[in-house]
């Protein structure tokens, strides 16, 4: 791929996992957050983790979005849909905004292992009301943990991938193929996204329960569907 990548929410754990897998896989980067001094402080330990030539800079949210045409949002979801609506007169035509959001009890004063209801039906479905029509939704992303990105091993988990774009889907499963260990998977319309978000509660209670850092496995498909394209 040869876009910049946005990662807004860069500096938490999943955002700068994320951004450290790519930046580690060659890709441009632009670490986002609401403070530009912390987005470039984890700009500038990805470069100590991935290596001196590592092409990631960090910016404010804003700032990060105008330079870029492929954003992934990995904000908390009680700042989901203030951020979306911020960063709309800054969207390019023709962009994708993949979403990892999940609308977790938690951030409400809940349980993490259940998730709120939503209007649209998903927090991905809710950017889909909230950015132009012209820019592309895709899920993606919602069950890889923190942990397991930012543990410098291979990624054992399927990313699942849904848009009502086919082509913006096919370039998130070539983008989520690069971690190494992770084969990524058409999920469908994007309205599949409510399924992957509640998954990720399940895991997060697996996780508390037996104490782990797990992720999902799809069996049984033909070779093909596991490719990335």
């Amino acid at each position: 791929m040869s876009r910049t990548i946005a990662v807004l929410g860069g500096t938490g754990a999943e955002g700068f996992g994320l951004a450290l897998r790519w930046a580690q896989a060659g890709e441009t980067v632009i670490i986002g957050s609401r403070d530009a001094k912390r987005a470039q402080a984890a700009a500038d330990r990805i470069k100590q983790q991935a290596g001196a030539t590592a092409n990631v800079a960090g910016a404010e949210n804003t700032a990060a979005c105008g330079a870029a045409d492929l954003l992934v949002l990995t904000v908390p979801f009680e700042g989901h849909a203030a951020l979306l609506k911020q960063l709309k007169p800054a969207l390019r035509p023709g962009s994708i905004v993949v979403d990892a959001t999940v609308p977790l009890a938690a951030s409400v004063g809940g349980r993490a292992s259940r998730t709120l209801g939503v209007w649209q039906g998903s927090a991905a479905q809710e950017t889909a009301e909230l950015v132009p029509s012209s820019v592309s939704v895709v899920a993606a992303f919602q069950n890889v943990g923190a942990e397991i990105l930012n543990s410098g091993g291979p990624v054992e988990c399927d990313v699942i991938v849904c848009s009502d774009d086919a082509e913006a889907g096919k370039t998130i499963r070539a983008l989520a193929a690069q971690i190494p260990g992770v084969r990524a998977i058409d999920g469908g319309k994007l309205e599949n996204a409510r399924i992957l978000e509640q998954i990720t509660a399940l895991l997060i209670g697996l996780n508390i329960r037996h104490k782990g850092h797990s992720g999902i496995r799809v069996t049984g498909l033909p070779p093909a569907a596991y490719t990335g394209r």
